[in-house]
């Protein structure tokens, strides 16, 4: 096995409602992403992190829902950490979770978060149901949210960075995103 991805609804499933199963997970060594911080806001994340030992955070576009300077100490454990956000900003529009933010994708937290220097990475979620690409994320960003091909270089790196893979093979990804963007 090479990882655990706990995915679903989150509102009235929190990840320690799973205790039994991600303490054995933590006793083997297999890292965890949890699906926290789209459907609940950042208590979910917080059980993710204390009670899952999620090392990946499947959307988290709520972390700075009651923190928008991003210094409390829920988001600082996250940033401090390079704890990743797997943000899926069409997915996110289309289920309501940015509403706090705004409806369009210039209004969605991923840019806030990306320049707050949080470990984002790009995600279509579930592309049948949000019919998109992660393509198709990079280019709405582009057009819609002011961001760069740096930035989107960006954030490819921090995906490769947090891949659960073999420490080599993520600087081969690394190495072959930066060429590519040079």
């Amino acid at each position: 096995m090479v990882a655990f991805d706990l995915a679903g609804p989150e509102k009235g499933f929190p990840a320690s409602d799973h205790r039994e199963a991600l303490d054995l997970l933590a006793e083997n060594l297999v890292p965890v992403t949890l699906h926290a911080g789209e459907a609940d806001g950042p208590e979910s994340i917080r059980d993710a992190l204390v009670s899952g030992r999620a090392l990946r955070i499947g959307h988290g576009v709520r972390l700075l829902e009651n923190d928008p300077d991003a210094t409390g100490p829920l988001s600082r454990w996250v940033r401090d950490r390079h704890i990743a956000l797997e943000v899926c900003p069409c997915s996110n529009l289309q289920t309501g979770a940015i509403s706090h933010w705004g409806e369009t994708i210039k209004d969605h937290p991923i840019t806030q978060l990306h320049r707050s220097g949080f470990t984002v990475t790009l995600s279509p979620d579930n592309r049948l149901m949000s019919a998109t690409s992660v393509s198709h994320e990079m280019s709405l960003l582009l057009s819609e949210a002011g961001w760069s091909n740096q930035d989107l270089a960006d954030i490819q790196l921090n995906a490769a960075r947090a891949a659960f893979v073999p420490s080599a093979y993520q600087d081969w990804l690394a190495e072959r995103i930066e060429e590519a963007s040079a």
